[in-house]
């Protein structure tokens, strides 16, 4: 069977008919709505601080909560054109998804609870066991290209887990900066599949030079480079050779993003997107390694263009990418999903200007927040009715 003849036979909720589709729509709400709730308790403290949303709270639910949600929604889609086996739908998928949300509440109600062990099995169960179903499908599809992707899958697990267990709150410890680098070479092993390929397609209609293609030698130089470079970040943070490095290979994928002509796409909001979301990686890498040289940038800008810039915009590329394309809608923007491009770039660098300008602290903050819940909420109100309907071409006869 087929992945559309699944999707025929299938007669739940549409919901649960695909991956992408709980989790993308919750998995919005959820950052719409939770970066406000962190900025209210950080600015006027009361019951909200209280009860237990401080940074820690904020850093884990944007990581772990919003972006473990997307990643999931996004494999639990592609993994079966990758492996060619049956996707995940109906009542297991269903199962994943509330084991998604009873994190959310137990992460909400840590406080009042009391309980960190049982609190901490809530929220990590859900990563571990879509990382197993990652693992299960990849092994059953002897799908050997995409092992790299269950790992990674595997260690932004394994760092949800850690945050857990340590005694005291690090700050960026070493658990945090593992689920960082594994999703960010998740954007740089994807994201250079996708962005590349969408391109390629759009410019052989409208004709014209193609982009260089994404696997070639030079790819995987950069990929390896990358592995390197942020296994070494994790170890040691702040060391000036790590941070050359991390300079030197954020100019790496600058290269690699100018092969992919990005500049023609301008025409095409849902192409050029890719381009500008995958821009914040290198952005980012070479943040971080400016503040680990000793120059003049605090850690949180670099550490804010990969989170807000790098997944905050490339989330959203993929996500209403994929969504048109899986219900089966033109791959074409209208005036509204640019209009929510436009929010979570200025969103992103609003939050890095926070970062880098200290009299601009709390107004980039207040900014960033105002323009990235309008880009979640935004998404979550255009395409919500997307999500929760059928695809008209794939309804059972």
């Amino acid at each position: 069977m087929s992945t559309a003849a699944a999707m025929r036979a299938y007669r739940g909720p549409a919901l649960f008919c695909f991956g992408f589709r709980p989790f993308f729509l919750f998995g919005a709400v959820w950052a719409a709505v939770a970066t406000p709730i962190w900025l209210t308790a950080y600015a006027h403290g009361g019951a909200l601080a209280q009860a237990g949303i401080g940074l820690d709270w904020h850093i884990h639910e944007m990581l772990f909560g919003f972006v473990g949600a997307i990643v999931a929604g996004f494999l639990l889609t592609a993994v079966p054109n990758w492996t060619g086996r049956l996707p995940v739908v109906g009542a297991p998928l269903a199962g994943l998804f509330l084991l998604w949300l009873a994190g959310r509440a137990a992460m909400l109600a840590a406080p009042m609870l009391g309980l960190p062990a049982w609190v901490a099995s809530i929220d990590a169960v859900f990563l571990v066991v879509f990382a197993g179903v990652i693992w299960r499908e990849v092994l059953a599809g002897r799908n050997w290209r995409n092992l790299p992707v269950a790992v990674l899958a595997s260690l932004f697990a394994l760092a949800d887990v850690g945050v857990h267990l340590r005694v005291e709150p690090a700050g960026l410890d070493l658990f945090l900066r593992l689920a960082l680098a594994a999703v960010a070479m998740l954007l740089a092993l994807i994201g250079g599949r996708v962005t590349p390929s969408f391109t390629r397609n759009w410019l052989v209609r409208r004709g014209g030079p193609l982009p260089a293609p994404p696997a070639g030698r030079f790819d995987q130089a950069v990929l390896i480079a990358t592995v390197v470079t942020l296994g070494a970040w994790v170890m040691s943070p702040e060391a000036g050779a790590v941070g050359a490095l991390l300079a030197g290979v954020g100019a790496l994928h600058l290269v690699r993003l100018a092969r992919w002509r990005g500049w023609r796409t301008g025409a095409e909001p849902l192409v050029l997107i890719l381009h500008m979301g995958y821009l914040w990686l290198p952005v980012a890498l070479i943040l971080m390694g400016l503040s680990a040289v000793g120059a003049s940038v605090p850690i949180s800008a670099g550490i804010h263009a990969l989170t807000a810039g790098a997944m905050g915009v490339m989330i959203l590329a993929m996500t209403t990418r994929a969504s048109r394309g899986h219900t089966g809608r033109p791959l074409a923007a209208g005036w509204g999903t640019s209009l929510l491009y436009v929010a979570v770039n200025l969103a992103a660098m609003a939050r890095v200007t926070a970062g880098l300008v200290p009299d601009l602290h709390v107004p980039g903050l207040i900014v960033s927040t105002v323009l990235w819940s309008a880009a979640f909420g935004g998404f979550a109100l255009i395409y919500g009715p997307m999500l929760l309907k059928p695809r008209p071409d794939l309804r059972p006869a």
